[in-house]
């Protein structure tokens, strides 16, 4: 590993945990990407994750406030991280293809097929609050 990758390495990790310390599974490749995408049964929220302000200031934690207020607890809860996991961030998107990629973002997937997306754009200049009940009503939405 050289000295960027190491450093870059310290600066994600927390960023990392903030997700999985709150029942995130990370898929770090491509293959675990399609493995989980193949076998999800029932609702999946997947973070695309980024070092980005607005991924630190507003998604990670209007996801946690959504996933703790929320009724329609999702089954799986799964996280990519753009710039760092490059396979599998490629791999996530392909299975919504339609929509543009960016980052962070917020994907509601319903056995394996995407249901919902919170792209960058309702993400940043918006509130933890806003992203927090918008998340809801997507968990909601797929639920019925």
């Amino acid at each position: 590993m050289n000295a960027y990758d190491e450093y870059m390495k310290g600066i994600v990790t927390p960023m990392r945990k903030e997700l999985t310390n709150h029942g995130f599974k990370e898929l770090l490749t491509a293959e675990e990407v399609n493995d989980h995408i193949s076998k999800a049964e029932g609702t999946t929220v997947a973070v695309i994750n980024s070092v980005c302000g607005c991924a630190a200031g507003l998604a990670r934690p209007g996801v946690i406030e959504a996933l703790n207020k929320t009724a329609a607890k999702p089954d799986h809860l799964v996280t990519v991280f753009a710039g760092q996991d490059k396979e599998a961030t490629a791999q996530m998107r392909s299975y919504f293809e339609d929509v543009p990629p960016s980052s962070p973002s917020i994907a509601v997937l319903k056995d394996g097929k995407l249901a919902y997306i919170i792209p960058r754009e309702k993400i940043e200049d918006h509130s933890v609050e806003d992203i927090r009940d918008h998340l809801v009503q997507a968990l909601e939405q797929a639920a019925q």
